[in-house]
Order: C-alpha cells, then sequence, then structure tokens
C-alpha cells in the first residue's frame, strides 16, 4: 500500500527567484525580461541631497566632541593637584552646600505640600457649601420657625402669667370678691 501511493504522488515545480541579477533572466515566452532592470532604482535625489548636506554637520559635531573631549582631560589633568591640595577646605564646603541645597528644597517640597493641602481643604469645602445651598437655606428656615415658635410661647406664657397676676391683684386677693391667696385658709 505505501508503494502504491508513492507512485500517484506528483512532482512539485519550484522557483527560485533572486533579486539583483538581472542578466540573463527571461520571462515565460523567451524574451529578456525589462520589468527587473526598472524596478532596481537607485536612492532618490532627495535623499542624496539630505546625506551630502548632513555628512559636514556630522563631522563637524563629531570634530567639537573630540575637542570636547580633549580640553575636559587637560582640565582634569591640571585641576586634579589643586582639589588634591585644596581638599581639606572643599569637601566641607561642598557638604554644607549640599545640605543648605537640600534644606531649601526640602522647605520648598514642604511648603508646596502644606498649600496644595490647604488648597484642597478650601476647594472641599466650597463644594460641600456649593453642592448642598438648598439644605442649608432649609435647616436656617426652620431654625428661624423654632425661634418664632419659641418666642410667641414665650410671649403667651407672660402675657398669661401677667393676666394672672392681674387677677390675684397685689395683695393677693381675687377680684370678685372670692378670696384666693397663698396663706388663706377655708
Amino acid at each position: 500500500m505505501a508503494t502504491h501511493l508513492s507512485h500517484e504522488r506528483h512532482p512539485h515545480q519550484v522557483q527560485v527567484h533572486t533579486i539583483g541579477q538581472p542578466h540573463g533572466r527571461f520571462d515565460q515566452h523567451g524574451g529578456e525580461n525589462k520589468s527587473l532592470y526598472y524596478n532596481q532604482q537607485g536612492p532618490s535625489k532627495s535623499k542624496v541631497l539630505a546625506v551630502m548636506a548632513l555628512l559636514p554637520v556630522g563631522g563637524a559635531l563629531l570634530g567639537l566632541a573630540g575637542i570636547t573631549l580633549a580640553g575636559t582631560m587637560i582640565g582634569l589633568a591640571v585641576a586634579t593637584p589643586l582639589f588634591i591640595i585644596f581638599s581639606p577646605i572643599l569637601v566641607p564646603a561642598v557638604l554644607a552646600i549640599g545640605l543648605a541645597v537640600a534644606g531649601f528644597l526640602t522647605s520648598g517640597t514642604f511648603g508646596l505640600t502644606g498649600l496644595s493641602s490647604l488648597s484642597f481643604l478650601v476647594n472641599s469645602l466650597r463644594q460641600l457649601t456649593g453642592t448642598v445651598p438648598g439644605e442649608v437655606d432649609s435647616a436656617k428656615r426652620r431654625l428661624q420657625d423654632l425661634v418664632d415658635y419659641t418666642g410667641q410661647k414665650t410671649k403667651d406664657v407672660g402675657q398669661t402669667i401677667q393676666d394672672k397676676a392681674h387677677e390675684i391683684g397685689p395683695e393677693g386677693q381675687v377680684h370678685g370678691g372670692a378670696k384666693e391667696g397663698r396663706g388663706a385658709r377655708t
């Protein structure tokens, strides 16, 4: 059965196309394929001009980088003995300046943190009073009504007491003939 399957297989055709070698290529009809010549174009004019313009700029910048490196190395070679001689003065000075800068930065950070927290608090209060003015007005009205009610009741009780005091009179007697007093016995 395996031999039977091997006889039924068809051979596959593989075509290999190479790019960049148009010579000797022919199309299906035996003629030379001209499209390969036209597909291989060089860089455009704008790319060539860009490279020509940027090449001197890049070279000049590279040269400046080399000069800067050489100047830095010479300056370091000259300054190193000075740093060694003056290190007992420079090290404490650098430490003092560093601590002062750290103190100023810390102070500024704390100040900004405090201002931002106060700003947050003020904005929160503004939003709270801005969204609930109806409830605040309602509470004010209820409190005013309560004050008015309490005032009216107090006035009524005071009037009642005054009326009772006029009825009793200065000697403790009720006007109208009946005797009522605190110490009176019946």
